[in-house]
């Protein structure tokens, strides 16, 4: 059983609170968008951390993160790219990957919009945490938490940052 930690689209915004909504998480994991190597210090310092790239980000965060990535956790195989698109409107980019070998997770960000979302064809969670950052046209800055337990997600809790 792990529990998992998961943002997005911080922009480089700090807020202590990701520390204090994850103290219980196993890893954390940012779905891009990081905006500075702060926040990556931080979060990597707290808790085994697996990123990948978003757009904004620089060639420092782009050189210690893929813009893809596959891993297997808790039983389940998870893919991860910030750009990815949701069950029934896919970026082209990772459609491929998607549709040729489905993960059981399929994680994105970038839309600053929450969403989660079961895929029935494919057999796929789909999970977009929102945007943790202050940047962009969010009203409300999001985080996610959810347990991987032999393959099972379960567990599954938005957290609203206030301000």
């Amino acid at each position: 059983m792990v529990k998992i930690g998961l943002l997005s689209d911080t922009h480089g915004y700090w807020d202590e609170k990701y520390l204090h909504y994850f103290a219980e998480c196993d890893e954390i994991w940012h779905v891009g968008d990081i905006g500075s190597m702060e926040v990556v210090e931080k979060l990597s310092a707290f808790k085994p951390l697996r990123a990948v790239y978003g757009n904004i980000d620089g060639q420092d965060i782009r050189r210690l993160y893929p813009q893809t990535l596959r891993f297997k956790v808790g039983g389940a195989e998870v893919l991860m790219k910030h750009i990815g698109g949701y069950p029934g409107k896919y970026d082209p980019s990772i459609a491929g990957s998607i549709f040729t070998r489905p993960p059981k997770l399929f994680i994105s960000g970038h839309s600053h919009i929450l969403k989660v979302k079961y895929d029935k064809t494919l057999d796929m969670l789909h999970i977009n945490p929102g945007a943790a950052g202050k940047y962009g046209f969010h009203k409300v800055r999001t985080l996610v938490r959810f347990v991987i337990d032999e393959g099972n997600f379960k567990d599954l809790e938005v957290i609203e940052l206030a301000d």
